[in-house]
């Protein structure tokens, strides 16, 4: 028996068919069921290893249909409307399930009906029972109000006034049961019997395009696996030609005989329906994960999904064959490295809209920077001028933020130092350029308080160049300024 506690007291939770036997029962104390057995054997609950297991289940339950729902904490939904012939039918399909689970040591009860309503009541209360759609109310009739799945003081209430079972609610008049009962009672009837919808709302998103392969023989090598991937992967690329997309995102689900799955997802750079380029990054993604991933007893399910897809751009083919893509090998080399070290292993650098230096750029995921997808746009007139404005120059490396440093002394007020130091070493300046006003965002609120900067490009007496800038003005009645180095030069 398994217990909980309830408020103050520790109850039976869950019991077995030997201890039903003993005419205990859930809700009983722990104190009066050993008072009647001494013997008897009472674990603790643990919801949270319930609910991994429950998970655990669900995730395997994918081989039969993607719409799996978790139902309270004992119980799953599976809508396998459209599945059943993939399997020999219902009842081969219901069959089969029973097998598997009972092969992994579950005692398990199925229901399988027109409704989620009916499906739940068979399962629960006529055990392994196949509904012909238009019988529910056949089958609801002599079962008792739980059937219906109304709350506990529902059920007190109708059994106080002589409704006992399913049946004797339908005979009942709806009005009155809706003033006296609330709408949840009627609700909960018509769902049943199919005159209302009921979604099955699944725990996982599900894949518009997934291809798997049973196999007769377990596998368990991972170059057996990566050799499945790319026959799935063929009959992948058919389906996202026949849409004119290819694939962002990929998951591989690799079922094993005794229960166990395990999800292997990829990212790509660009829109990807290549075989052998989606086989290259589930390598190295298995590769990256062969110690995490037990075959056990091998895996009698592969499966391959696009969890997420994209336009695919058609690219223009030249003389030899080959598409001029320059960006496409840097993309797959990316894709190749975040698949076996992780998304944030190669990051790219993006322009943002910000006048500080240090906020100009950002670094993020290399999949997701944004792509050019056509060329850049070129004037048709042949009198347009040349551009000749040129963006101040900027230096190679960019302090993340930046450092402080001494001026002794100015030209003048507004002019580069004549000297500085910086970490304890003095330098002497020997050329300048400057200043370069930047100011904060006016914009931001945060900033509107923020000090201007005057940038100066330095160089040293030995060649060496720097980026520095003087924080604040002179003036009266402001703070004297500051100098800091953010940068060097090559």
């Amino acid at each position: 028996m398994i217990s909980h506690r309830d408020r103050s007291a520790q109850r039976i939770s869950a019991l077995d068919e030997r201890a039903e036997a003993l005419h205990l029962k859930r809700g009983m104390g722990i104190a009066d069921a050993r008072a009647m057995h001494p013997s008897i054997d009472i674990v603790e609950a643990d919801p949270e290893a319930d609910r991994r297991l429950l998970e655990g289940l669900a995730d395997w339950c994918d081989r039969y249909t993607p719409l799996v729902a978790l139902d309270g904490a004992d119980g799953l939904y599976l809508d396998v409307t459209g599945c059943t012939h993939l399997f020999g039918g219902e009842r081969a399909m219901l069959d089969d399930i029973l097998a598997r689970f009972f092969q992994q040591g579950f005692d398990v009860r199925a229901g399988l009906a027109a409704t989620p309503g009916a499906a739940w009541a068979a399962a629960r209360f006529c055990g392994d029972r196949i509904v012909p759609s238009g019988e529910e109310e056949a089958l609801l009739a002599p079962l008792p109000l739980a059937a219906l799945r109304i709350e506990a003081d529902i059920r007190a209430s109708l059994e106080s006034v002589g409704l006992r079972t399913a049946g004797a609610v339908m005979a009942a008049p709806r009005a009155p049961l809706a003033r006296r009962f609330g709408s949840t009672l009627l609700l909960r009837l018509d769902q049943a019997l199919g005159r209302l919808d009921e979604a099955v709302s699944p725990r996982l998103p599900v894949a518009p395009l997934s291809v798997e392969r049973h196999l007769a023989e377990p596998v368990v090598l991972t170059a057996e696996i990566e050799r499945l991937v790319e026959m799935l992967a063929v009959t992948l690329k058919v389906d996202l030609e026949r849409r004119g997309e290819g694939a962002r995102m990929l998951a591989l689900l690799l079922f094993r005989v005794d229960g166990a799955v395990s999800r292997i997802a990829v990212g790509t750079s660009r829109p990807l329906r290549e075989p052998k380029l989606i086989q290259r990054l589930f390598h190295e993604r298995l590769a990256a994960l062969e110690q995490d991933i037990d075959a056990g007893y091998g895996f009698d399910l592969v499966r391959l999904s696009v969890l997420a897809a994209a336009a695919f751009d058609m690219q223009q083919a030249d003389l030899t064959g080959e598409a001029q893509d320059d960006g496409a090998d840097i993309a797959l080399f990316a894709d190749r490295i975040r698949a076996r070290l992780g998304d944030n292993a190669v990051l790219k650098a993006v322009a943002v809209e910000s006048h500080l230096p240090e906020r100009a750029v950002a670094t993020i995921p290399f999949s997701e920077a944004p792509q050019r997808t056509t060329p850049p746009k070129r004037s048709d007139r042949k009198d347009a001028p040349p551009t000749t404005i040129f963006p101040p120059e900027r230096p190679i490396r960019l302090f993340r933020s930046p450092e402080p440093i001494e001026v002794p002394a100015t030209e003048m007020p507004e002019g580069p130092p004549m000297n500085f130091r910086w970490r304890r070493a003095l330098y002497r300046v020997a050329h300048a350029e400057g200043p370069e006003r930047i100011a904060p965002e006016w914009w931001q609120k945060s900033e509107e308080d923020a000090p201007t900067r005057d940038y100066f490009r330095i160089e040293d007496s030995d060649g060496r160049r720097y980026w520095l800038y003087r924080q604040g003005l002179y003036g009266a009645g402001q703070p004297s300024p500051r100098w800091f180095m953010h940068g060097v030069f090559a």
